[in-house]
């Protein structure tokens, strides 16, 4: 009776085990199957998908068009070279000087009474050096009558030395006084006009205070230079003497004609350009000292340049770089020359032509020899 029992535990046993292997087996499957899903989907997502754009003809190339900045010929801050209260001032911002013009005048009472004390420091020096003079005068009598020994009349004659070389010292600070006096009056260097005033009446003012503001600015607006950057592929085609023309945002449609002067004969290696300054006549004052504007150069690019949209251009420390996708599907980085910034488009002088791939907006990651994919490819 137990052996029939045995025989159908038996079978039971095997028949659970053989159940348990089979579902150990279809889980590593799955488990299997489903890393495999995993690995497919994350090597595709490591694949970057990409737009093309292809470059476009350089626009304007009979013309260099860049941005300028306008500053006065000359500009002088006018500060106190004395200290003092404000007693007056007499032109206001946007009003015409003339040189030597009174601007203000100081009230400087402690220079004032300095200066009282200094003259009669003098006339004490003075008294002082006209009785060392006649006693020297009367001791070196006596010493060619042999009254006196030469070493008193020698001491005399110090003395007098002395006495004058206090009265220059005296005068000399009464110069210094007087010249600081002077100062109360505040005068234009030049003809030009007041650009800013600081001044109020009652205010005071300390002579050499760090980080105070000019009590006014004058500048000449009679003529106005502009000063512009360009790029150093441009930079040998612009020469002194060049006409230019200027362009304000106020004054649309009406060039103003300005003309190269220098250049600072050295290229900026941080942005590639060479400082280059222009000078424009402006009777009429209608341009402004720190006014922008855009300079128009009548020069003419490469024939070969071409335009792409700021966006595919990759700035790094290996300078201007464009992401090519090349005929294997993979990434290609080229260096290639700005010439010029039209703002919704940059113009690119050298290394690229109108039937490369260019990639837009490439991944900051991109390196040279990465497979890329084509938006709506399904490759």
């Amino acid at each position: 009776m137990l052996k029939p029992d045995n025989s159908r535990q038996k079978r039971w046993i095997i028949v659970a085990g053989v159940i348990a292997v089979a579902a150990v087996g279809v889980g590593i499957g799955v488990r299997m199957s489903q890393q495999r899903k995993l690995a497919a989907w994350t090597a595709d997502q490591s694949v970057p998908t990409v737009s093309i754009i292809h470059p476009k003809p350089a626009e304007g190339a009979d013309a260099l068009r860049l941005p300028a900045t306008l500053q006065a010929l000359n500009t002088a801050p006018i500060y106190a070279r004395t200290s003092g209260y404000v007693r007056s001032w007499a032109v206001d911002i946007g009003q015409p000087v003339r040189e030597g013009q009174v601007l203000a005048v100081l009230d400087a009472p402690e220079v004032e009474q300095q200066l009282i004390a200094a003259r009669a420091d003098l006339q004490t020096a003075l008294a002082n050096r006209r009785l060392a003079a006649s006693t020297a005068e009367r001791w070196s009598t006596m010493l060619t009558k042999e009254a006196v020994s030469r070493q008193a009349a020698d001491e005399k004659l110090g003395d007098l030395a002395a006495k004058t070389a206090a009265a220059d010292a005296a005068r000399a600070n009464v110069a210094r006084l007087e010249a600081l006096m002077g100062f109360t009056r505040l005068v234009a260097p030049f003809d030009g006009v007041v650009t800013t005033r600081n001044a109020q009446i009652g205010a005071l003012v300390a002579a050499g205070a760090a980080g105070s503001p000019p009590l006014f600015t004058v500048s000449d607006v009679s003529r106005i230079r502009a000063f512009v950057r360009v790029p150093q592929l441009y930079a040998a085609r612009v020469k002194p003497g060049q006409q230019v023309e200027l362009n304000l945002p106020e004054y649309p449609g009406r060039p103003f004609a300005a003309q190269v002067t220098r250049d600072a004969g050295a290229v900026e290696s941080s942005s590639g350009t060479v400082l280059v300054e222009l000078q424009a006549t402006n009777a009429d004052r209608l341009l402004k000292p720190g006014a922008f504007a855009q300079a128009e150069f009548k020069v003419s690019g490469p024939a070969s340049a071409v335009s792409l949209p700021p966006t595919a251009i990759i700035i790094g420390a290996d300078g201007a770089q464009v992401a090519l996708r090349g005929p294997d599907g993979r990434a290609v980085l080229r260096k290639v020359a700005i010439g010029r910034d039209h703002g919704t488009s940059v113009e690119i002088a050298a290394g690229l032509t109108a039937k490369d791939e260019v990639i837009d907006n490439p991944p900051e990651a991109l390196q040279n020899g990465d497979l890329v994919r084509l938006k709506g490819s399904a490759e």
